[in-house]
């Protein structure tokens, strides 16, 4: 993880040396769109929960891909518990968090 936070820390850092608005404007921008690692984690959950009413995946470990955060509701998940509903989001990206360092999953069921 140490190697993560540098290498995030890298990037952040290296967008301040330019000047004060080009580096504002690169974390807007940073901001403002999926990265792929955000892509491709929605796309496995798109595909594994086509019901979904509701998806949102953040990378909460400053853009290096090593935690993220999913919201999603589905009618998939009526009748399960708490535990289960994380649990099929877990298999489901099963592969994807080989290579991470924590996830956070919200579920919920649609009103």
């Amino acid at each position: 993880m140490l190697a993560c936070t540098r290498l995030c820390s890298r990037t952040i850092f290296s967008a301040f040396r330019t000047s004060p608005v080009a580096a504002v404007g690169q974390l807007q921008r940073g901001l403002s769109t999926q990265t792929d690692g955000e892509e491709r984690i929605a796309s496995i959950l798109k595909e594994k929960f086509p019901l979904a009413s509701k998806l949102k995946v953040v990378d909460i470990s400053g853009g290096c891909g090593a935690m993220y955060e999913v919201h999603i509701e589905s009618s998939e998940f009526k009748g399960k518990r708490t535990v289960q509903q994380h649990q099929l989001v877990n298999q489901a990206l099963k592969e994807e968090i080989q290579g991470m360092h924590g996830l956070r999953i919200f579920t919920d069921i649609p009103k």
